[in-house]
């Protein structure tokens, strides 16, 4: 490269791109010095072509799906005690309707249960055919029917809705499995009273989100009730490789397309960690399509199937936005050859004794102050780029050694870090992957402090 094309500045270089380049997870919050930028994809981000997929009940909903877990929020809390940062919101919003999205999937406990706000915010702007709303029934913690039914109808309210497009039973099959899912929707009468709503009209479709135990799945799936969606978990990974008690997903997208049910996926990306690979692995992808991000990948992989209704990405970031419509206007569909490299993929990454983490935010906020996402995030995007030293003997244990510890020290503040674990457990019970939080926690505390004190 010529002397003068180095002095290019960023926001010259963003121009040039369209504002497509990415800056690296890696880059943002891990084992990459800060300010590193990787090109992910190029190209203009078309304004028309967005694939779409029919409902159950007619709806012509985008492949690509808002998740709004997500939003953007502010370092602090505003004077009102919002952290989600609302201009953002509004502006990632109108940029998805206006390039066809129009599925936004949000539940009362998303962004400590400030997301139906601020989605319903940014959505009122827009004409009410324009768009499709999910919401969920997160009655974890008091599933009386009192409750429920006030969880229920604050949603309209938060939403500035009168009716719900898409209503889910939310993760179905964790806790004590069978038991938890009569507790939380049957013995309070919770199921009934929802499908009375969708026969007058304020539910549109019901369905639910699952986690955990297959034979909840079976169940409800024989209990006779007419679903008209299900959302399941499913990228190439956990197709057939699923962790924890989840299931394989080619099992679950299986028995649902058999009855035609359509399906919605979540965790597309596997908590980000299918747009965070290590060189290699990106090589290989990006000798296959050059230009094409590591994470369009996978949303090609959970689009090709003909059941999928939507997609759900959580993106906090308009280039996470801009790059996936990219991918789904339209959709080029994986071929044979595509699906057995990334099946390899997957067997490689197997390989790398990361946490199974999400990055979902059930288990926050800790009691104890932990950032147990951030904690795990840092941890897995070190082990997949190969920054995590073996032991003094390694050639490059000085280089992995200090990228990890920065690196950690950046992401994660002295105070929230994995020392300050007290192994109390009551983050478990709410990780729909069924990770031992406390156990993995103290494994990455003893590492940390090995390295630190250069004993390792």
């Amino acid at each position: 490269m010529k002397k003068e094309e180095k002095k290019i500045g960023r926001r010259e270089f963003l121009k040039v791109l369209g504002g497509s380049a990415l800056v690296t997870s890696a880059a943002m919050y891990g084992c990459a010095p800060k300010g590193e930028v990787k090109l992910a994809a190029q190209g203009e981000v078309p304004t028309e072509g967005m694939e779409y997929r029919t409902s159950a009940t007619g709806d012509r909903v985008s492949l690509l799906g808002y998740g709004c877990m997500r939003w953007p929020t502010y370092e602090k809390p505003a004077a009102d005690g919002s952290i989600i940062d609302q201009q953002a919101v509004n502006e990632l919003v109108d940029y998805a309707i206006a390039h066809g999205v129009n599925y936004f999937d949000t539940a009362p406990v998303y962004v400590q249960g400030q997301s139906e706000r601020a989605t319903g915010i940014a959505l009122k702007r827009h004409p009410r055919d324009r768009f499709f709303i999910a919401t969920k029934m997160s009655n974890f913690s008091n599933p009386t029917r009192e409750n429920s039914l006030a969880l229920y109808r604050n949603s309209f309210k938060q939403l500035q809705v009168d009716y719900l497009d898409y209503y889910l039973l939310h993760s179905v099959g964790g806790g004590s499995g069978l038991g938890t899912f009569r507790e939380r929707f049957i013995d309070n009468g919770i199921l009934e009273f929802l499908l009375r709503e969708r026969e007058a009209g304020r539910i549109r479709n019901l369905g639910w989100s699952f986690h955990g135990a297959v034979e909840v799945f079976d169940y409800l799936l024989a209990m006779g009730v007419k679903w008209d969606f299900v959302q399941i978990q499913m990228n190439y990974v956990d197709w057939r490789h699923a962790s924890g008690r989840n299931v394989n997903a080619e099992y679950l997208y299986g028995e649902l397309d058999k009855r035609g049910i359509p399906v919605v996926i979540m965790e597309p990306l596997l908590g980000g960690r299918l747009s965070r690979l290590n060189d290699h692995l990106v090589a290989r992808l990006k000798q296959r399509r050059p230009t094409s991000s590591t994470a369009s990948w996978a949303f090609r992989f959970a689009g090709s199937y003909p059941r999928v209704l939507t997609v759900l990405s959580g993106m906090t970031y308009m280039e996470h936005l801009q790059d996936n419509i990219r991918t789904y206007a339209p959709l080029e569909a994986l071929t044979e050859e595509d699906f057995a490299l990334l099946e390899d993929t997957a067997q490689r990454m197997l390989q790398f004794p990361t946490v199974p983490c999400t990055e979902c935010q059930y288990c926050m906020p800790c009691p104890y102050g932990l950032n147990i996402p951030a904690i795990f995030a840092h941890y897995n995007r070190c082990v997949n780029e190969g920054n995590v030293p073996k032991d003094g003997r390694d050639e490059n244990y000085a280089r992995a050694r200090r990228a990890f510890l920065v690196g950690y020290d950046r992401s994660v503040p002295r105070l929230r870090q994995a020392s300050h674990c007290i192994g109390c457990g009551q983050c478990v019970s709410h990780c729909p992957q069924s990770i031992d939080i406390p156990g993995q926690l103290h494994r990455i505390d003893r590492f940390v402090e090995q390295l630190r004190s250069g004993t390792l």
